[in-house]
């Protein structure tokens, strides 16, 4: 991972953000396994179907030992509106296949009797998602909804640096939606991630100058995201991003551990009560998200 600086513009006020920076790597014992679930689904509505990418591995330490899973019993996401009662009455499914066996990636069928990828069309904030996966005879379950995000006004290469001659500096320009509270998550490419929330600059055209601290060559490419978040993804990432910091020792609270949004739901009676599961502890770890993305690449002069 690049080791990267920022630094907020805006004529509002001081703005926070939270970025990733350093790795540590140190020696940690080994624990019990652990299903780790990448469900960060980025929507370009440009295209006519979501890209549907979920990829599930097991780990058996903090950083170490992860392998791909692909004897999953069922992996499939149900969607609709809910009613008053959080309950989706009317929705749609979208059984999804390992894309290549050993990869651990799942996408959705296309060997099912039905055409199973989600349109794009039609998606809007009052959307309800449910991932569920069957493992080992575990059944896990995460709930979000679709998170709407904003374009990327400008992307543009500066002339500024931080601490060295050798510091890249990018400027990304956006326009925060009016009278919503709302949350992002940047993707500067390599790893890298800031976080934002829109307290100071509300409905306001926005700035900020990221900076590489390990210079980008002449010619290569920066793919920026900016991706929607609800609070709850907000704050998960910004422990992850908090964590590799390096605020506090690895063993106080392992970035591992952190608790996303995927829940043990087996044997529950009522999917949208988390608090009755059998095992709270038996927790898998990582994210599901759906969330409308914009993307601008940079060519570095």
């Amino acid at each position: 991972m690049k080791r990267v600086f920022w630094i907020a513009i805006t004529i509002l006020g001081t703005l926070w953000f939270s970025s990733c920076e350093d790795v540590i790597e140190v020696d940690l014992p080994d624990t019990d396994r652990r299903l780790v679930i990448d469900g960060l689904i980025r929507v370009d509505t440009t295209q006519e179907f979501v890209d549907v990418k979920v990829k599930v591995t097991e780990t058996s330490s903090f950083f170490g030992n992860i392998s791909p899973i692909s004897n999953l019993s069922s992996i499939f996401i149900f969607y609709g509106i809910e009613n008053e009662f959080g309950e989706i009455t009317s929705g749609s499914y979208s059984n999804l296949a390992e894309v290549e066996v050993g990869s651990g990636i799942y996408v959705p069928d296309p060997n099912f009797s039905s055409d199973q990828r989600i349109r794009t069309e039609g998606l809007n904030s009052e959307l309800t998602f449910w991932l569920f996966i069957d493992y080992e005879d575990r059944r896990y379950a995460a709930k979000t909804q679709y998170t709407p995000s904003v374009k990327i006004d400008n992307l543009i290469q500066g002339d500024g640096t931080l601490f060295n001659e050798e510091d890249t500096e990018v400027v990304l320009f956006y326009t925060d939606t009016p009278e919503l509270e709302n949350y992002y998550v940047f993707d500067f490419d390599f790893g890298n991630f800031i976080t934002s929330e829109d307290t100071f600059y509300e409905g306001q055209p926005f700035n900020f100058s990221y900076f590489y601290e390990e210079g980008l060559e002449p010619g290569q490419e920066v793919k920026v995201s900016i991706i929607g978040a609800d609070q709850t993804f907000y704050n998960y990432m910004n422990l992850l991003l908090e964590q590799s910091e390096g605020g506090f020792g690895p063993f106080e609270t392992p970035v591992a551990t952190i608790r996303g949004n995927i829940f043990d739901v087996t044997g529950i009676d009522n999917i949208n009560q988390f608090d009755n599961v059998e095992q709270p502890d038996n927790y898998p770890l990582g994210y599901f998200s759906v969330s409308e993305t914009f993307t601008q690449t940079l060519t570095i002069e």
